[in-house]
């Protein structure tokens, strides 16, 4: 594989995505969410002010999985096929450049204008209260922010799958939306109502499995058991085996959303 080539596709598709000011408008958007929530998050309870990250990482963590994930799919829907209706794949794949390294270099040029825009808009947002901030609460919210990265990559992930499937771009962001709506809204419903069904029957790794298939709830999972406080706040640590709560279980798991779906998407592609 020539990445060489890869990586001036990736660059051409970061470049696009800087001139449109698609960067520049998410990050603008983060910026905004984060401050509003990290000053007045705790405004319920009459007080205003930065009141500690853990209950502003804690608050942003309901936020981002709501925009993150519809972020990615609505970028990486149309990666390939609306390229294929515009005509541009058969003229790009008629260089001497194989299927793989298209791929690949539209994924990784999405994946750093997500990852830009993420990282500058949540940096940004919390600039005005660093000096309020201590360097473990700075590594906390930073630990944060990466993880939000990585869900965005497996959310972009699905939307490329979503592309190299879809047989045209209405399909396509049709099943993007029908992907975030499940993933977001109806997933964690669905997994309540079978507890319910079950009667106490679902075991607490069973439980744990489950949560697995879903790549926000992998995010909050690593939010949530990263500091007690955010534990205490959500109620899982009572229903999750130590074994499925560790760091290195949850980055492995995220990192296998990211990996499988672009395995099939090229194996389509191809």
């Amino acid at each position: 594989m020539e990445w060489r080539q890869v990586w001036i596709i990736a660059a051409k598709e970061w470049r696009d995505r800087l001139r449109n000011r698609w960067v520049l408008a998410v990050a603008v958007v983060f910026a905004v969410f984060a401050l509003a929530i990290a000053y007045f998050g705790a405004v319920q309870q009459g007080q205003v002010g930065f009141h500690g990250i853990d209950a502003t990482i804690a608050s942003l963590a309901s936020l981002v999985i709501y925009l993150v994930p519809l972020i990615a799919l609505l970028l990486g829907y149309d990666a390939i096929v609306g390229e294929r209706e515009r005509g541009a794949l058969e003229l790009l794949l008629s260089m001497p450049i194989s299927r793989f390294e298209v791929l690949c270099g539209k994924y990784l040029g999405l994946a750093a204008a997500l990852t830009t825009a993420t990282a500058l808009g949540f940096g940004v947002g919390l600039l005005p209260l660093s000096s309020e901030l201590t360097v473990g609460e700075g590594e906390r919210y930073a630990l944060f922010v990466a993880s939000a990265v990585l869900m965005g990559m497996a959310f972009l992930s699905i939307a490329v799958l979503v592309s190299v499937i879809a047989r045209d771009r209405v399909r396509a962001s049709g099943a993007a939306l029908a992907l975030w709506f499940f993933f977001v809204l109806v997933f964690d419903l669905l997994l309540l109502g079978a507890l319910v069904v079950s009667q106490g029957g679902l075991s607490s790794g069973a439980f744990a499995a489950l949560l697995m298939l879903n790549p926000a709830d992998v995010f909050r999972l690593l939010n949530v058991f990263s500091s007690d406080q955010a534990q205490g706040m959500y109620g899982l640590a009572t229903v999750m085996p130590p074994a499925w709560t560790q760091p290195a279980v949850l980055l492995a798991v995220m990192l296998g959303w990211i990996v499988v779906p672009f395995y099939f998407a090229h194996r389509r592609f191809r």
